[in-house]
């Protein structure tokens, strides 16, 4: 049976990689894009479906899963990708407005949670659902402390704290889900040169796309409520 993955934000960049990955294992990849015109072009260039899907707006994603439900009646993986970085030349914390914290976490906190809600029946309905929430290492709290490491001065607080908030989600469903076939983990694509950093990235799109790949694709017997990258775990 033919898989079916939801991923959000691909209509470009490591979302976009991630459909592409994905389909090139047979897998029904649908881009999900805020931006109707890219999407579908981003559709038509992978051969791939699109669907509108805005994480901020509670009733396009409400409808986007009335959609998935009525072409196919199920949903195996979601890859909750979308996200923004707000502004990553940003003052001091103390200098940061609460305001540019909430538009961050519309999209990077409160858009994960609205996603996986409406998508969560029909991940149920999958035999194996998988849920892959796009992280950071930025969000590491034990990284952002070791002042051995580039995260020390990576003090971001919008964009870092939307991750570290994210991970808990991730957490908070794996635990609820523990007893499902549904396995839900966090993906830390690395520095990746994409739009969100203005392509200052080392890594490539495909790169970073590889781990969301392989925690969409693992067995019965993969982790569930993880923190990983290529290398393997990261530390909370």
């Amino acid at each position: 049976m033919t898989k079916i993955a939801l991923i959000t934000g691909a209509n470009k960049g490591i979302g976009f990689e991630i459909a592409r990955l994905l389909a090139e294992q047979g897998v029904t990849a649908i881009i999900g894009a805020r931006d109707e015109e890219r999407g579908r072009a981003a559709g038509e260039k992978l051969g791939l479906p699109y669907v509108r899907i805005d994480v901020t707006d509670e009733a396009v994603v409400a409808a986007a899963a009335k959609w998935i439900e009525q072409e196919y009646g199920r949903l195996d993986i979601l890859v909750n990708n979308a996200g923004i970085a707000g502004s990553l030349s940003a003052p001091a914390p103390s200098g940061t407005p609460a305001q540019a914290l909430r538009e961050v976490y519309e999209t990077n906190v409160f858009g994960v949670v609205t996603v996986t809600n409406a998508m969560l029946p029909l991940l149920r309905a999958s035999e194996a659902g998988r849920i892959v929430n796009m992280s950071s290492e930025l969000g590491s709290l034990t990284l952002a402390m070791d002042r051995s490491t580039p995260y020390w001065d990576a003090n971001y607080i919008t964009y870092n704290s939307s991750k570290s908030a994210l991970n808990m989600i991730t957490v908070s469903y794996a635990k609820e889900l523990m007893d499902t076939p549904i396995k839900v983990n966090a993906a830390n694509p690395g520095y990746c040169a994409t739009d969100l950093n203005h392509h200052t990235g080392f890594r490539t799109a495909e790169q970073g796309a590889a781990i969301a790949v392989r925690l969409a694709t693992i067995g019965a017997d993969g982790p569930t409520g993880g923190y990983l990258e290529d290398a393997g775990d990261l530390p909370w």
